[in-house]
């Protein structure tokens, strides 16, 4: 038998021994476990509540088996198995597993085939688009002239005296981490009344100020200290006076009952020194934790199962950042005096995301509000997807179920589509983690970062621009007596009785360890985990006769109470620890304690630190490395993995040596190197502690607002969202422009005359004129319009909105359904006294709704507004003029690549084998926001996710829309949709979503689904569409309808069978 099959036979009579063992115990014979990823390898967000499994040496044995063995040798195996069997029960057993772990290895090799198809595919694809993107945007398109040296981009031209080699350098590509310019001291006080309001949303885990509850789940880890520590130190940074930092409410018997507080402060706001009177200064300022309600109040999610409910939790953000931007700007920007005017809202600088799940809540935002976004991946979707089809134990359909990571991609893709600049920790996961997505491109994001520094148009197309700010730290913990201390501490350990103050439990906690505690110390702290490449540290050590007599180890790998009740990952590599450290005989010169507190690292930093020794970070591959960081602060020298992010840092703190993580020799040499040479050692020591100041929290919100106000497109005035009043302001300006009319009234002789209202005179009040000219002005409109104007649009109370996409299978509206819909909602709202509005949504141009509607024997004046070609427009039909509102549509306008798309879109929409005709422009459907294509077939066009995708890749930002039963696609802008254009009308109306029903059929076009969820109540009234268009919305294995809306959601409700009565419409309502 070949030495592969001595090794199988080995391991699978320890898989049978361990069966034996257990049935001795009395516990029943485990069945050979599902080969999963196990929970170590996706420490960072594997899914919360899956049951972490006992140490088992089967399920060890069994994943070293399928791992490193050949399907081939297995079935050798079991064929000699087969043909050595005998009546004995064990060679049955053995027989039998060696047939069930082979089929188990040919699985596992049928998903990585399958795996490296799509990847090849799939890159294939990004391919194409880049090289398509990268034509269209060469130098020598839209009649730019090569890069000569009189040939200088225009705003070089213009300054007429720049050197030349700053001119050469603007026509190469910037490099992708080019620093932007900090802002000085000086700008820092003149920047100090620039009173910047800032959101960070983080919605997943349990966020608090103070006693963080790390670690508690997965959900729960060092994004929810990053993001509240960054929300104090911005509040902190002058020009910034406040920040919001927006996550899920809690109310749950599970968790503490702090989480379930909607307001939390985290720094107090800052008082005016000259603020002598008593009023305690500016309330409105400050750093604030705002907890929203988003699904089920007293249910504690996990991050997994909130993609349903991120609609509710955009509409509750944004309403709450509106109340706010209102209440700042009447506090930091009243109206001019005697003016009787509104001051305009102080909206947010910048909205940001962290994580997918905020990264989309973001998008939404920033693009309701028309102000810049920016979001923070922390860990991605696709990185996560390809490690897990990489180790081909769980197929994509599987993985799909248990991570939610279509949705999750997708959610990383909208924030790449809306975001102006992505934050990320290393130049790594630019490379390698974002490189993998549609949305982001290097080689064209470099294009097109060089087109804007010259002025060229971009054609339409958009990437992101990605910078390296790295995570800021708190070093006030680090007290400047302790860098100067020496070993003097450790000097009174050692003699106790002169010690004056009492010292860190956990320095005798781990000096019991050694023989000799004089010696140095080689620290590692890291989870047991296998990436962290504990193991190869432990070899090199106990290899090494001059490292061992010259320093001690310490190794601080998490907390323990017995191993075997550990996960099947931690339980190994611990395992694994303990066996090297008897066969290199270790005892006496490496230590291992069992628990330590988070209180107890910065001790355990300075221990190593006061012996003159190293920190070590030998990971296989590290993110960022924060602990490399943290040991820089102590004064530690570093040797650190070359993979990752330690190159960044080393190369800013120059306080230590990169390794080849699998080269135990050189993780010796750089040891030896920096512990034998004390010169060395106190020379890295020193550029430590001199350069550590750049990954501070000061220094973190310095960088970061200079990147946002270099990178982000902030909106000028003009361009700002219109909000109504507050109540009270609305009070004070009535009643200032009441008091200026009367004045302006007061001295007039003469009568005025008006029709309807003979008794008027002058010396009436303002309040009696402006009612008889309101009155007058209904009287003269058609007594069909006088519905909409019995109460004024933008002062109803409720709005009823009209969804139902009623089309016949030729695409032609459906007039008796719609008929139906309409008279439905119409009946619904007799006897409200004008307090409820009405509204259409629908994927018609303005003229066919209007037709449709007056088919029905509507008359379009009666709605408040029409929705129309999918959200692109909006228009007020009681208005004289039908035409769409201008200002939506410079407010949708974001992004959208006009004419440059038009012709892409039937290109990249067809299927294969179909003709020019069969996805052709309609002239006559298009706007100046909606490119609109008549599909005659569905088989013959693409689905909305392809191509989506396909324009993604080339650099375009459009939402795509099948309407009229599958038979035209619209593409509009990225900012516009019908549920954005709804809220549109709610912040414009100042109508509360809360009040708003919507009105949808069992069915619709390819947006139905996202018109359900939200604050907003969604009734669903069956039997009014019978043919929609989402067979042509997404691929088989994407995302599916329970991912985008939580259909048992209080909000959504459905009529009963049969004929739908105005009664139960107004019941569900």
């Amino acid at each position: 038998m070949a030495a592969g099959n001595e090794w199988i036979n080995g391991y699978l009579e320890a898989i049978l021994d361990a069966g034996v063992k257990l049935r001795g115990q009395g516990a029943a014979v485990p069945a050979l476990p599902r080969l999963q990823p196990t929970p170590t390898l996706l420490a960072d967000d594997a899914a919360a509540g899956v049951a972490v499994a006992t140490y088992s040496p089967t399920r060890y044995f069994v994943e070293e088996v399928v791992s490193r063995f050949d399907d081939r040798d297995l079935h050798k195996t079991w064929t000699k198995v087969v043909a050595m069997r005998n009546s004995q029960e064990r060679n049955n057993r053995l027989e039998n597993l060696c047939w069930r772990i082979w089929n188990v290895a040919r699985k596992k090799k049928q998903v990585e085939w399958e795996y490296s198809r799509q990847l090849a595919r799939r890159r294939l694809e990004q391919e194409m688009g880049s090289r398509e993107a990268a034509e269209d945007l060469s130098e020598h398109s839209e009649g730019e002239k090569d890069s000569k040296p009189d040939a200088h981009p225009p705003a070089a031209a213009a300054g007429g005296g720049e050197p030349q080699q700053q001119q050469q350098q603007l026509s190469r590509f910037a490099r992708i981490n080019s620093d932007a310019r900090i802002v000085s001291d000086e700008e820092e006080e003149e920047s100090k009344d620039r009173n910047l309001y800032i959101v960070l949303i983080s919605i997943h885990g349990l966020v608090r100020c103070e006693n963080m509850e790390l670690g508690r789940d997965s959900d729960t880890g060092g994004q929810v200290k990053y993001v509240v520590e960054l929300a104090r130190a911005l509040a902190a940074t002058p020009g910034v006076h406040r920040v919001d930092l927006l996550t899920r409410q809690i109310s749950c018997p599970d968790v503490d009952w702090t989480y379930g507080e909607p307001v939390e402060m985290l720094t107090v706001p800052a008082v005016d020194a000259d603020a002598d009177d008593g009023d305690g200064g500016d309330s409105s300022g400050g750093a604030y934790i705002v907890r929203l309600p988003c699904g089920p109040r007293d249910k504690y999610l996990p991050k997994e199962s909130l993609w349903p409910h991120i609609p509710e939790f955009v509409d509750r953000a944004l309403a709450h950042v509106t109340n706010v931007a209102r209440s700042l700007g009447e506090q930091l920007a009243p109206a001019a005096d005697g003016a009787g005017g509104v001051a305009a809202p102080v909206w947010p600088y910048v909205i940001h995301g962290h994580y997918a799940d905020a990264a989309e809540v973001a998008a939404h935002l920033a693009s309701a509000l028309n102000v810049p976004m920016v979001m923070t991946g922390h860990s991605l979707g696709r990185n996560k997807l390809e490690q897990l089809l990489k180790l081909g134990r769980m197929p994509r359909p599987e993985i799909q179920g248990t991570y939610k990571i279509a949705r999750r991609i997708e959610a990383e893709e909208t924030g790449l589509d809306a975001a102006e600049m992505v934050v990320t920790s290393t130049k790594q996961e630019i490379e390698e983690q974002w490189g993998l997505y549609d949305g982001f491109d290097l080689k064209v994001e470099r294009k097109l970062r060089v087109r804007r520094r010259r002025g060229v148009s971009c054609l339409g197309r958009y990437m992101p621009r990605m910078v390296v700010i790295p995570p800021g730290m708190d070093f006030s913990y680090v007290e400047s007596q302790d860098l100067a201390d020496g070993d003097a501490d450790l000097q009174l350990l050692m003699n106790p009785n002169k010690a004056k103050k009492p010292l860190p439990p956990i320095w005798s906690e781990v000096l019991r360890f050694f023989t000799n505690p004089h010696k140095p110390i080689i620290l590692a702290l890291s989870r047991p985990d296998p990436k962290k490449n504990i193991t190869t540290l432990l070899k090199a050590y106990g290899e090494s006769r001059h490292l061992r007599e010259l320093a001690n180890l310490t190794l601080i790998l998490g907390n323990r109470d017995d191993i075997e009740e550990m996960s099947g990952g931690a339980a190994t590599v611990l395992t694994a620890v303990l066996k090297l450290i008897d066969r290199y005989d270790l005892y006496g010169q490496v230590a291992y304690p069992k628990h330590h507190k988070q209180t107890d690292v910065p001790h355990i930093y300075r221990l190593a630190a006061k012996t003159k020794g190293v920190f070590i970070n030998p990971a296989l591959v590290e993110p960022f490395g924060l602990t490399i960081i943290e040991a820089a602060a102590y004064g530690l020298p570093v040797v650190a993995t070359k993979n990752g992010g330690p190159v960044d840092i080393l190369k800013v703190l120059n306080n230590g040596l990169l390794v080849d993580p699998h080269d135990a020799e050189g993780i010796t040499g750089a040891l030896l190197s920096l512990l034998a040479d004390k010169t060395r050692w106190s020379e890295c020591r020193r550029n430590g502690l001199h350069n550590i100041h750049r990954f501070s929290w000061p220094h973190h919100c310095r960088l970061y607002l200079s990147h946002v106000a270099a990178n982000c497109d902030h909106p000028a005035p003009h361009q700002l969202l219109r909000v109504p009043a507050s109540p009270a302001a609305a009070a004070r300006a009535s009643l200032a422009a009441d008091e200026s009319l009367s004045d302006s009234l007061r001295d007039l002789s003469l009568r005025i005359s008006v029709d309807a209202s003979q008794d008027l005179n002058a010396g009436d009040s303002a309040a009696a004129i402006m009612d008889a000219l309101r009155r007058r002005r209904s009287t003269d409109r058609p007594a069909s319009s006088a519905r909409a104007l019995g109460f004024a649009p933008g002062r109803r109370q409720n709005l009823l909105v009209i969804a139902v996409d009623c089309y016949d299978k030729d695409g032609q509206p459906n007039v008796e359904k719609l008929k139906k819909a309409v008279d439905l909602a119409m009946s619904a709202g007799d006897g409200s006294g004008g307090r409820l509005g009405y509204v259409l949504s629908t994927g018609m141009t303005i003229p066919e709704a209007v037709d449709a509607l007056k088919a029905c024997g509507a008359d379009s004046a009666g709605f408040d507004a029409l929705i129309c070609s999918s959200g692109a427009e909006i228009c007020y039909p009681w208005k004289e003029d039908l035409g769409a509102d201008e200002e939506y549509a410079g407010h949708v306008a974001f992004r959208w690549p006009g004419e440059h798309v038009r012709s892409a879109v039937p290109r990249l929409g067809k299927a294969d084998g179909a003709h020019e005709a069969d996805l052709a422009i309609v002239n006559a459907a298009c706007s100046v926001h909606c490119h609109a294509y008549s599909a005659k077939d569905a088989s013959k066009v693409k689905k909305i996710d392809s191509i989506r995708q396909a324009l993604r890749m080339r650099g375009f930002r459009c939402n795509l829309i099948y309407t009229r039963a599958c038979t035209r696609l619209n593409v509009i802008p990225l900012a516009a949709s019908r549920p954005r254009a709804l809220r549109y009308l709610s912040i414009q109306w100042g109508i509360d979503l809360s009040k708003v029903a919507v009105l949808v059929g069992e069915k619709g076009d390819t947006d139905w689904e996202r018109l359900l969820p939200g604050l907003h109540r969604t009734v669903i009234v069956p039997g009014l569409v019978a043919t929609g268009s989402e067979e042509l919305l997404r691929d088989e294995e994407g995302i599916t309808t329970e991912d985008v809306v939580a259909m048992d959601s209080p909000n959504i409700v459905t009529l009963p069978d049969g004929q739908a009565a105005a009664a139960d419409l107004l019941k569900a309502i």
